[in-house]
C-alpha cells in the first residue's frame, strides 16, 4: 500500500515536498514515479526514480524545478517541488512498478497511492 501526503495550499513561486510511504511490503526493489492529474485533464507523468535511487527522470516542464528522491530505509519516496506555478495545481499520485521498462505511462504501474492534492495560488 502506498500513502501519499504533503498537499495543501502554496503561493506561486513557493515550495512543497510530497511524501509517498509504502506499507505492507518493502518496495526497495520497486521503481517509483509521481503522476498528477488536474481537473478535466488526463493523468500525466511527473518524475520517476529507479529502485536503487541512481537514476531518475522528469517530465520536461518539471526539470530544474522538481527533485525526486527516495529513502529505502524509511520506505519513502519524496518529491521536492520548487518555483511552483498555478499550472502545477493537481492531485499528485505516487505509483510503483517492479522492473518495468516503460516508466512514464500510468498503465505500467501496478501499485498506486490514493493521491494528495495541492493548489498553487497567485
Amino acid at each position: 500500500q502506498l500513502q501519499a501526503c504533503g498537499g495543501g495550499l502554496v503561493q506561486t513561486g513557493g515550495s512543497l515536498r510530497l511524501s509517498c510511504a509504502a506499507s505492507g511490503r518493502t518496495f526497495r526493489s520497486y521503481s517509483v514515479a509521481w503522476f498528477r492529474q488536474a481537473p478535466g485533464k488526463e493523468r500525466e507523468f511527473v518524475a520517476f526514480i529507479r529502485w536503487g535511487g541512481g537514476a531518475s527522470d522528469y517530465a520536461d516542464s518539471m526539470k530544474g524545478r522538481f527533485t525526486i528522491s527516495r529513502d529505502n530505509a524509511k520506505n519513502t519516496v519524496y518529491l521536492q517541488m520548487n518555483s511552483l506555478k498555478a499550472e502545477d495545481t493537481a492531485i499528485y499520485y505516487c505509483a510503483a512498478q517492479f522492473a518495468g521498462v516503460d516508466t512514464t505511462t500510468p498503465s505500467a504501474y501496478g501499485y498506486w497511492g490514493q493521491g494528495t492534492e495541492f493548489t498553487v495560488s497567485s
